[in-house]
């Protein structure tokens, strides 16, 4: 069996959790392969609803053993406050692991991270303040600390020591407060007593479920235009959520992943600042954002609501290599009059139909709309693409046109069940290795 990744094809908040939870049914393993708590995943079922910041959205499945990477960023308190709350709800916790390698994020880092976007003021980038940046940066300067280091009090005690000695300098300079090494080292190591059933060497779980044949699932967090290589730089997050990156945060190779299929919604939205090309202003976004529940899942913040832009979609589908899309959220367009879709930009008088890799370019980018008659009926109860309305399926071919990907699953919906399954899903295939 293959493993298959999941990966957002905009800003983030694509949904990517019902994607997740949706073909987890038939998954060994769901690894989440990058980010930290910066970024949520909403799962509905039935009448509930599951907002998880670090656990893979698999978790709700009890046969899955859901996987918090080496890429992923930990913040031990967040997680531990997550396995209480899943354990509430009654979610078996213990088949979750955490890699021994995932580097830790510790206070100083938010503290960091929450002072330098106060110090930049207007200029700021708009983080969540979790301290994501900050920690990433001690990973590659070689100064962080990694979860098999919560359980290790000599190496916790000199990293830790370490650490403050240029942490305390730069929080003072910024007049914010500084950290002494005694409360952290304990409380460091009561993260660690909590944890250590958990830790794992999750690499090597996941080669061995994949020798067995087993079905290996592999989740992203944020979005490809947050991409900290392929995004609108400075404006993005600190890691590379594009599918490459499953293989560097989940520890396969390239020649393991059969399927990557992306997720996108009906409309753009995106979350703090930067170029935002399609942004509505209007009453019809205020309208999108409201009955799409455009809020951040662990921020709580409003998104930033557009039209779709296919530019993006274009380049997004090229750095990914898709084999297929799910398309969320067509629902919420329902009893829009005119949807409009971006189809090239205008950039200094010149048609640009390629995402530009400039960001003060991207600034300056005028959409070229084409417009789309819009439908008034309700879909939500819809689980034939011939029982959507004719307005509704021109508006999904049209996507698929543009991504020269077949969409294969529409969702109408929150939950699990209001999802239409378009086409079989296609697989990427390999080139036979000789014998």
């Amino acid at each position: 069996m293959p493993a298959s990744v999941i990966v957002g094809l905009q800003w983030g908040d694509e949904g990517k959790g019902k994607t997740t939870d949706f073909l987890a049914e038939q998954t060994t393993l769901v690894v989440r392969y990058q980010g930290g708590d910066n970024a949520g995943h909403t799962v509905v079922v039935g009448d509930e609803t599951v907002k998880l910041q670090l656990c893979p959205s698999g978790v709700l499945y009890p046969h899955i053993t859901s996987v918090i990477g080496n890429g992923v960023v930990v913040n031990p308190a967040t997680l531990i406050r997550e396995l209480d709350m899943l354990a509430a709800k009654g979610v078996d916790t213990t088949r979750v692991r955490v890699s021994r390698s995932a580097h830790v994020i510790m206070p100083y880092h938010v503290a960091l991270d929450r002072g330098n976007e106060t110090r930049l003021a207007d200029e700021k980038v708009g983080t969540t303040g979790r301290g994501i940046g900050p920690t990433y940066g001690d990973r590659a300067w070689r100064l962080g600390l990694r979860m098999e280091d919560l359980t290790d009090e000599p190496i916790l005690r000199a990293r830790i020591g370490r650490a403050l000695v240029d942490k305390n300098l730069i929080l003072a300079a910024m007049g914010e407060p500084v950290f002494e090494i005694e409360p952290l080292v304990e409380q460091a190591l009561a993260w660690g007593r909590r944890l250590a059933p958990h830790l794992d060497d999750t690499t090597w779980l996941v080669q061995d479920a994949l020798r067995r044949g087993e079905h290996v699932l592999l989740e992203g967090a944020q979005g490809t235009l947050l991409d900290l290589d392929h995004g609108s730089y400075p404006f993005v997050t600190s890691s590379n959520p594009v599918a490459g990156g499953a293989c560097t945060g989940g520890g396969i190779g390239p020649l393991q992943v059969d399927e990557v299929i992306g997720v996108m919604k009906a409309y753009s939205t995106r979350v703090g600042a930067g170029p935002f090309p399609t942004e509505l202003l209007d009453e019809t976004g205020r309208g999108i954002a409201e009955r799409g529940h455009e809020f951040g899942t662990v921020t709580g913040r409003p998104r930033r609501v557009g039209w779709f832009d296919t530019v993006p979609l274009r380049y997004a589908v090229a750095v990914n290599s898709n084999s297929a899309i799910m398309l969320n959220k067509l629902d919420i367009l329902s009893g829009i009059e005119t949807i409009r879709m971006c189809v090239a930009y205008e950039i200094d008088g010149r048609r640009v139909d390629t995402w530009p890799s400039s960001g003060a370019a991207l600034s300056r980018a005028i959409p070229v709309y084409e417009d789309f008659e819009g439908w008034q009926a309700p879909i939500h109860d819809v689980r034939a693409l011939a029982d959507l309305p004719e307005a509704a399926r021109r508006y999904v071919t049209a996507l698929e046109d543009h991504a020269k990907v077949p969409i294969v699953l529409v969702s109408v919906g929150p939950e699990r069940t209001q999802t239409i399954e378009r086409a079989f899903r296609p697989t990427r295939r390999r080139p036979a290795v000789p014998a």
